[in-house]
């Protein structure tokens, strides 16, 4: 593991703080927010200076207003006016570069945040087990990554600036106008508690919906991401109801449609009331105030000043109640990130783990037992259930299984479907752990491996041939980032794939669409065995790698694994025999049990199970066609 893939996951450690109770929650959140944005502080400083700058040119030029009001009642020199209006006009060009720069900082900040929380979150989500992938919405995922990271991110970006410079307002506000008429003010006051009172409960309010829409919009994400993949619109096209279909995502659009009114009709209730509020404040200071200029217990300008800062009251007043309630839609988003950075993975480097052993390495299976999570569990987990499901009361798949694989040697493992030969394999790998016994490379219990020394030295070789949607190069590249053309095409070559990517428009760069779907099935595999020996592990398992090819696919496959398993520790999963015969032991697993090992001869002259799967396999061949020699060897 890298050092900074360390410093991250000691980030990620030091912000999951224990929670107690809503107020010990809300408190926690607020503690991690504030670590997040600890690298930015400088800025933050200088923000809330601007911001502060700003708020105090904001009470300025009401007063000075009211100045130029009194200085035309009374007649003063017209140099008076202009020099006002000058004044004016200045703290205005000096409001607008303030304006500017605190929307710049504001910017830098909240992006700043979204790169944070996003690579936190994508890093973190990494770290967890194939398990938590296989029992997880991917869209839940996705959502999380984007709508609640960006709902985070809006409490700095936008809500800080409005809660500062609207506190420094209105504190100057009111300082100003208790000095223009303490009379006026306390008469705009009586109308604060409509403020006040209603945005507790319109916060509330709207936390609640904001997590509804959080989970609406996970729905209708998740919905669109298996549909739009490759193998899922294959499987709508051919098996799949358009019509169905497009009523399923008409409900969750619809919900998402419902909840974007609601929110947007509670928080516009709120808002309207509080404008029609500020404006009846505003008719009862023209109306004493004017009562009070006309008796000459106020001059002109002052009811002027008062009702610009009226405005500059309220405004900061009504802000500030909405910023309560996007406030509270942001610890929500907050909330769901951190559920996801406090996942803990079950599969993890222990704290002294090592790097794998380098050169030629045997693998030994002793005593391993294992069970996967009961269906219940795994149906009725949440998120965070999910992350740490463990294996009680599932149904145990391995059962006591002992062997070993010396250093350059094979040994095959064959079997009815279900007998648990992939999840060795996935054992072997540490996409699991296992419950009891243990798993050596080397002289090493692989959970004293660092994953990706690991992972460097045991290459996995699946079934299905899994590619992404990027170029022939960007697959290959994936195994060894730091390879060289020269080395790519050596390993297409040696994969007898270097013709046909020669033969592609683009070559190397040439886009293999979706899981490859541009490829066949054999050149798919071919391409995976490719950047196996682009990463050139010591030790190779391969799951079945030939299972859903044609004849004359298989034949390549063959030739590709060859070169995959020259010198080379393996295990190899067969369904066909035909690929195994010359392995240096073949065990037969049969219900998570090691029924049968020997060698091919020795297995068949045994007559039992591996006979049997034999002579259904090759009911017309004689037993001396077993003497041959495995094309894969």
């Amino acid at each position: 593991m890298s050092m900074e893939s360390v410093a991250w996951g000691q980030m990620y450690r030091s912000m999951n703080a224990p929670k107690s109770g809503p107020r010990g929650e809300r408190g926690s959140i607020l503690r991690r927010m504030a670590r997040f944005a600890r690298p930015y502080r400088g800025r933050i400083a200088v923000f809330l200076v601007a911001s502060v700058a700003a708020a105090v040119l904001t009470v300025l030029t009401p007063l000075l207003a009211g100045r130029v009001v009194n200085a035309i009642t009374e007649g003063r020199a017209a140099g008076v006016v202009v020099t006002l209006a000058v004044i004016i006009a200045v703290i205005a060009v000096a409001d607008a570069g303030l304006d500017m720069l605190t929307r710049w900082l504001s910017s830098s900040i909240g992006e700043g945040l979204i790169y944070d929380l996003r690579r936190a979150v994508f890093d973190h989500v990494q770290r967890m087990p194939v398990a938590f992938f296989t029992r997880t919405r991917t869209g839940a995922l996705v959502s999380r990554l984007n709508n609640d990271v960006i709902g985070a991110q809006r409490a700095f970006s936008d809500t800080l600036a409005g809660v500062v410079s609207n506190i420094v307002t209105l504190a100057l506000t009111l300082v100003a106008m208790f000095w223009l008429s303490w009379q006026v003010t306390l008469l705009a006051l009586i109308l604060l508690p409509v403020f006040v009172l209603p945005a507790r409960r319109m916060s509330r309010r709207m936390g609640a919906l904001s997590r509804e829409a959080a989970e609406y919009n996970a729905q209708m994400s998740t919905q669109m991401t298996e549909r739009f993949s490759a193998p899922g619109a294959t499987l709508i096209k051919l098996f799949g109801r358009p019509e169905s279909e497009s009523r399923d995502f008409a409900a969750r659009a619809v919900n998402v449609r419902d909840i974007g009114v609601r929110r947007s009709m509670a928080q516009g209730y709120f808002v309207t009331a509080l404008t029609l509020v500020s404006s009846l404040a505003l008719a009862l200071v023209y109306g004493l105030g004017g009562f009070l200029a006309v008796h000459h217990h106020l001059n002109a300008g002052a009811v002027v000043a008062l009702a610009l800062l009226l405005t500059r009251m309220y405004a900061p007043l009504t802000a500030l109640a909405n910023a309560r309630v996007e406030i509270t839609s942001a610890m929500v988003s907050f909330e769901r990130v951190f559920e996801i950075l406090d996942l803990t993975p079950l599969i993890d480097d222990a704290p002294d783990a090592r790097t794998a052993p380098s050169g030629a390495a045997g693998m030994e299976f002793d005593h391993v037992s294992f069970a996967y999570p009961s269906a219940d569990k795994v149906s009725l987990a949440s998120l965070e259930e999910v992350a740490t499901l463990d294996t009680r009361g599932g149904e145990q798949v391995i059962h006591d299984v002992s062997f070993r694989v010396e250093p350059g040697k094979m040994v095959a493992l064959v079997g009815s479907s279900g007998a648990g030969k992939s999840t060795i394999a996935q054992l072997a790998t540490r996409l699991y752990d296992v419950d009891s016994g243990s798993i050596m490379l080397g002289d090493t219990d692989i959970r004293q491996i660092t994953g990706e020394s690991l992972h460097r030295t045991v290459g996995l070789v699946t079934q299905d041939g899994h590619l992404f949607h990027d170029t022939v190069r960007g697959n290959l590249t994936l195994a060894a980032p730091e390879a060289t053309d020269t080395q790519i095409w050596d390993a297409l070559g040696r994969a007898r794939l270097d013709e046909l990517v020669g033969s592609l428009p683009d070559g190397l760069d040439t886009v293999v669409g979706e899981r490859g779907y541009r490829l066949s099935g054999g050149e798919r595999q071919r391409l995976t065995i490719a950047r196996l020996l682009l990463a050139s592990p010591s030790v190779v398992i391969l799951d079945e790698a030939t299972a859903h090819l044609d004849s004359t696919s298989e034949a390549a496959v063959q030739e590709a694994l060859a070169e995959a398993l020259a010198g080379r520790t393996s295990i190899v999963i067969a369904h066909r025999l035909s690929t195994i015969r010359a392995a240096d032991e073949i065990l037969v697993i049969e219900d998570g049990r090691v029924a049968e090992r020997g060698s091919h001869l020795t297995l068949l002259a045994a007559d039992g199970r591996y006979a049997q799967l034999y002579r259904t396999q090759f009911a017309d061949e004689r037993p001396v066609a077993a003497t041959a020699d495995c094309s894969c060897r």
